[in-house]
């Protein structure tokens, strides 16, 4: 793929069910991807659905040379239920020069495998849908829910009965909970930059960053 200097370019090895979205996602938003996988089948069911396509064994260290990925910004290596290959080919990228490599893993020893292996970033999606439905059916103010980093999440909450008709400076969410408000939307109305005096209304939901445990104290009052 030659360079465009106003696009990222974005590989995609491994066109399973979770790369082949992530690599169509990319490419509805206007990047440029390139798919790589040794199944021609899944190869040629993405070929006109996003930038390009390749088949190839992405553990074969000349091919991957001569696709160019050091050229790329972003490579996903998504196939987390191959160990083996997962590890060797995030090795094989970042001893290649790729900018930033993000890794599949299917539990927490592959995670820890693949960051001693050089992954920038390693994504754990079945445990993290698993964490979201959890949330999402145990929290019945918690509408949605998106795991940022081990210690803490983005979530979308409904409001306390007892914060209705009160402002962001009375509630004092953030140093009395740890509970950082960044957004309220209310239907299709949406304040993405709530200040002190906003008011929370009925039917308001919140976009709050806050740690896990502030989020379980939060479930614990409601």
């Amino acid at each position: 793929m030659a360079k465009n200097n106003t696009k990222k370019q974005y590989l995609v090895v491994g066109l399973g069910r979770f790369g082949s979205a992530i690599a169509e996602t990319l490419c509805e938003a206007g990047e440029e991807v390139l798919g790589v996988d040794d199944d021609l089948e899944l190869v040629e069911n993405m070929r006109d659905r996003i930038t390009h396509t390749v088949q190839m064994d992405a553990m074969d260290r000349s091919a991957l040379m001569a696709l160019g990925v050091q050229d790329f910004d972003v490579a996903f290596v998504t196939m987390g239920s191959d160990i083996r290959a997962s590890g060797m080919i995030t090795l094989l990228m970042k001893e290649l020069g790729v900018k930033r490599v993000i890794a599949k893993a299917h539990d927490e020893f592959h995670g820890r495998m693949l960051e001693k292996l050089g992954a920038d970033e390693v994504l754990f999606p079945e445990r993290d849908m698993g964490r979201r439905i959890a949330h999402n059916l145990v929290s019945g103010n918690i509408v949605d829910y998106l795991e940022l980093s081990p210690d803490y999440s983005m979530a979308e909450i409904r409001p306390n009965a007892e914060w209705i008709d009160k402002s962001l400076r009375a509630l004092e969410l953030r140093s009395r909970s740890g509970v950082n408000v960044i957004a309220i939307r209310n239907g299709e109305a949406l304040n993405a930059m709530p200040q002190p005096d906003t008011v929370i209304r009925e039917g308001d939901v919140l976009l709050v960053v806050a740690s896990e445990k502030s989020l379980a104290e939060m479930d614990r009052r409601r």
